[in-house]
This record gives C-alpha cells, structure tokens and sequence, in this order.
C-alpha cells in the first residue's frame, strides 16, 4: 500500500518507520531540520522492541509531489489539522482514506467534514515515543498499538487491508474494535486527564497518582470527560473511570509525562486548547459541568498565552 505519514514525529515516525521496514510504500511528510536530515541520513529509531534504520527514506514537504495515496496517517498536533487539511488535498484520491492518531477528538470530526465519511476512519494509537533529533525518533515505553475502524462501525475491505499490513509487523499489536469511537474516547479520558493534572501539578504521573488530594482530582477529571462523552452518544461504560486508574494510570511507570504536560514544561506551544479546552467547550455545548477541566485550563492558560506570542 502506499502511505503518506504527515508528521514525522514520535507517532509518525514509528509507525511510518515500521510500515516502511515491512516493505510498504511510504512518504515522510515532514519540514526543516528533521525532513534534511531524513533526506540525506535516513530515519533512525531506537526502540524498546528494537532499533531500526530506514535508508533511503523517501521524505518531502510538499505533499503535491507525493500523488494520491491509499493512506494517509496524519500525526501532527492537534491545533495543526485545519492547515494539514488544504495541504493533503493531493494526497486524496477515490479511494482514499485518512486516520487521525493523535491526541483528541475534534481532528476525525473536521477531515470527516472535510473529506466526507467514506474517506476517514477513526483511529487511535498507545505509543511513548519523541523526537531526539533531525531525523532520530526514540521509543521509550508502550508496547506499540494501533486500532481503527469505519465511523459506524461497519465492517469494510479497506480497514480490513490495513488491519492485514500491520498484522504483519510483529512489533505492532493491530485491531478494530467493535466499536472504534468508545476506543477514542477511552483514550481521550486518559490522555486528557493525565495531561492536565501533570502539567498542573508539574509532577510525573508516579507523584500525582500517589497524592491522595491529586488523585482525587485525577478521578474527578476522567469522571467528567467520561460524562461529556456520554453525552454525546458514545456508548461508555460506567465503571471505565474506575477500569482506567487501576489497569492505565497505577500500571503506567512512575516517571511518565505525558506530551502535553512535557511541552509546557518546555515552554513550548501544547494541546491544552485541544484536550482541556476541547472538554469545557463540549460540556457547555451539551450543559455538562467540568469544574475541574475548568479549573486546570483557567490554570495553564497564561503560560499557554505566553508561550505562544498572544500576551
């Protein structure tokens, strides 16, 4: 098959890297230092399930030079997507689809929009891996894991054939789950959650998780995104809240941070409109309260403004 992997990041650049390794068609969609160093050096990943080097690597930034694809897989940021969106118009043929696998809900939602159903499958991916370099991509923990499916569930041949290249990589543990937007959300609680209260609190997930005040707010988080999505119509149980702390968060090694969290750490621009921000606006849409969503956004805003021009 042939692959466009916009965003050659921790995401993009595993599962591209991967895909590539198993022989399949695969363009970097990538820019400035990193999209020159895979140019001339390849793309280079270490690897908990083991380092691997693709030379050549076929990379570009102008997806125009690419053609139409069977997949593109975007990886990129979520405030990114509306600008992803005009520059992969090239990419989209007939029968074309597009998985979003990063972090959020609001991503699938606006190429749908955009593309139309037939062309999107939902999708998410369990991966803690970042860039080290140009052109160096580092996989430190998650057993990587990549599921999707169509947007109503229904059975198709194009899920189907993607569902097969992946089974073939043995690294990758692959699925389509029975119901692909409750395998979503379910990550959103988490990352959402985690995200915020370690960036607020500026504490690994072992610290946070561990202090009864914090853990407390943890729940309360999770409990209140699992409320909104509820209320959305996404068929979640009850009891995921609870499921999730004690098989996600306590299993997860102690000195995890999450992306958003590690990016405001680092001064940089992060998620926090996309995942915090996403809740309080979906909450108030639907009437849901989201006091501790509210209170972490209220929070982290300044830093959040500061660090991107805007006071």
């Amino acid at each position: 098959m042939k692959f466009a992997i916009i965003g050659a990041g921790g995401v993009g650049g595993y599962f591209g890297g991967k895909l590539a390794q198993a022989g399949q068609d695969v363009t970097f969609i990538a820019r400035g230092e990193h999209l020159k160093a895979i140019r001339q050096k390849g793309l280079r990943v270490e690897s908990i399930s083991g380092d691997f080097n693709i030379y050549p690597a076929k990379a570009t930034d102008k997806p125009a030079e690419v053609g139409v694809v069977d997949v593109a897989l975007l990886c990129t940021k979520a405030w990114n997507i509306p600008e992803v969106i005009e520059q992969m118009v090239p990419l989209m043929g007939e029968n074309t689809f597009a998985i979003w696998l990063g972090n959020g809900i609001t991503p699938t939602e606006q190429l749908e929009k955009a593309f139309g159903r037939k062309h999107v499958l939902g999708g998410f991916c369990r991966i803690s891996s970042f860039i080290t370099g140009p052109g160096h991509i580092q996989h430190v923990g998650v057993s990587p894991y990549i599921a999707f499916g169509e947007l109503d569930n229904s059975k198709s041949q194009q899920a189907e054939n993607l569902r097969k290249v992946f089974a073939s990589i043995s690294e990758i543990k692959v699925e389509i789950p029975t119901d692909i937007l409750v395998g979503i959300w379910e990550k959103f609680i988490f990352v959402a959650a985690v995200s915020g209260i370690g960036a607020v609190t500026r504490q690994p997930t072992g610290v946070f998780r561990s202090v009864p005040e914090t853990r407390k707010m943890l729940i309360s988080c999770m409990e209140e995104i699992l409320s909104v999505g509820r209320a959305r119509g996404v068929n979640l149980d009850n009891d995921v809240v609870k499921k999730m702390v004690s098989n996600n968060v306590d299993q997860t090694a102690p000195e995890v941070i999450a992306s958003m969290h590690k990016a405001i750490l680092e001064g940089k621009p992060s998620e926090l409109d996309d995942q915090t921000g996403a809740v309080i606006r979906m909450g108030r849409q639907l009437g849901i309260p989201t006091p501790t969503n509210d209170f972490i956004y209220a929070a982290l805003l300044p830093m959040e403004l500061k660090t991107r021009g805007r006071i």
